[in-house]
C-alpha cells in the first residue's frame, strides 16, 4: 500500500456535507495498482504503516473485506525481523513504529496467532526496548527515546495480554515527567506540548488506568484552543490546520471526557471539505492531495464526533 498523494484532489465545498463512502472505499484498494508511480517506492519507509492506515479506514467504512486477507499477513510477516519486530517493509531494520502496525492489523483481522507460528519472539520484542532505569521507550536498537514509541509499546503489549512484561508505573512517572505548565505533553521532558504528543501521553495513561493523574481541565483548555475559526484543529498554537487533528485532538478530548468542549459539527464541516468527492482520499486540508493517512485520521476523527452517518464507531484509544 502507498502513501503517495493523489491523484485526486481534496475539493469539498463550503457547504459538503455528505461523505463519500464508496469514493473512499475505491481509492484505498487503488492504492498498491501504483507501483509504476515514483511516489510509491519513496514512501517504503511507510509501507507497512500504510497498510495499516487503509485497513483501519476500511473497517471504519463498513468495509472490513476489502483488502485480501492472506497477502495482507503474508505482506506483514514479511517484514518481521529475526529479532520479533517490524520493519516498514521486507529487508527494512525493525521498528517500534512499524512493529505496533503489524500488531494491530494482525489483531485487527484476528490473525495474531500467526505471530506464535513465527517462533522469534515477537511478543517480547516491544517490551526489550524499555529503559528499566527511567520507564521511557527506544524506538529501536539505536537508542532513540519518543513518547510516540512508549505509547506504541504499551498499544501492543496491551493488545496482546503481555503489559506485564514491561514495568508499567515507571513508565507512568516518565510520562507524567512529560507534562508541562500547559497541561499538555511534549516529546520527552521538558519539550515543546503538542497535540500528538499529547495523544500518546494521554493515550498511554489510558491503558494503564492512570487518568486519574491528568488535570484535565487544564488539559482540556489547551486541547479545546487548537480549534480555529474555519472549525478545524491544529496541532500547535499559530499553527496551520490540519484534519489529522481531527483525531490527535479530539481522542486526547474524549479521553479525558472533554469532548463537548469543542464544536462538533464545524469540525465535521471542515474535515467534509479535505475528501475528493470524484476520486476518494482525504487531504490535510481543502485545495491539497489526499494521501491514505489523512484519509484514515479523516475519517477516524469523524467517527469520534458522531456527526456524520455511516461509520463504524472508533475506540479513542
Amino acid at each position: 500500500m502507498s502513501l503517495a498523494q493523489g491523484p485526486g484532489r481534496a475539493g469539498g465545498t463550503s457547504s459538503e456535507q455528505e461523505l463519500h463512502t464508496s469514493k473512499h472505499v475505491a481509492y484505498i484498494k487503488n492504492l498498491d495498482t501504483r507501483k509504476d508511480e515514483l511516489q510509491y517506492w519513496l514512501t517504503e519507509h511507510l509501507r507497512l504503516n500504510g497498510v495499516y492506515w487503509g485497513l483501519t479506514a476500511l473497517h471504519l467504512l463498513g468495509h472490513p473485506d476489502a483488502l485480501p486477507r492472506e497477502e495482507t499477513i503474508d505482506f506483514v510477516l514479511s517484514c518481521q525481523n529475526d529479532n520479533g519486530g517490524f520493519g516498514a517493509a521486507p529487508g527494512h531494520d525493525a521498528h517500534m513504529l512499524y512493529t505496533v502496525s503489524a500488531v494491530q492489523i494482525l489483531v485487527t483481522i484476528d490473525a495474531v496467532d500467526e505471530l506464535d507460528k513465527q517462533g522469534r519472539g515477537a511478543n517480547k520484542k516491544s517490551a526489550s526496548l524499555q529503559n528499566r532505569d527511567d520507564g521511557s521507550f527506544m524506538g529501536d536498537q539505536w537508542g532513540e527515546t519518543d513518547t510516540r514509541f512508549l505509547y506504541g509499546a504499551l498499544n501492543a503489549l496491551s493488545l496482546l495480554g503481555l503489559l506485564d512484561l514491561v514495568d508499567v508505573p515507571k513508565t507512568v512517572t516518565y510520562v507524567q515527567s512529560c507534562e508541562n505548565f500547559d497541561g499538555a505533553y511534549g516529546i520527552s521532558p521538558g519539550t515543546e506540548s503538542h497535540a500528538g504528543q499529547v495523544f500518546t501521553c494521554i493515550g498511554a495513561l489510558s491503558i494503564a488506568g492512570r487518568l486519574d493523574l491528568v488535570n484535565k481541565d487544564r488539559l482540556g483548555a489547551w486541547l479545546s484552543e487548537r480549534q480555529v475559526d474555519n472549525g478545524g484543529f491544529n496541532g500547535r498554537p499559530e499553527k496551520l490546520v490540519d484534519a489529522c487533528y481531527t483525531w490527535w485532538v479530539g481522542s486526547s478530548l474524549a479521553m479525558i471526557d472533554r469532548l463537548h468542549w469543542i464544536d462538533r459539527k464545524k469540525l465535521s464541516a471542515f474535515v467534509l471539505q479535505c475528501q475528493d468527492p470524484e476520486n476518494g482520499g482525504f487531504a490535510d486540508r481543502p485545495g491539497n492531495m489526499v494521501d491514505v493517512y489523512h484519509t484514515l485520521f479523516g475519517l477516524a476523527g469523524l467517527s469520534l464526533l458522531g456527526v456524520v452517518d455511516g461509520l463504524q464507531e472508533v475506540d479513542p484509544i
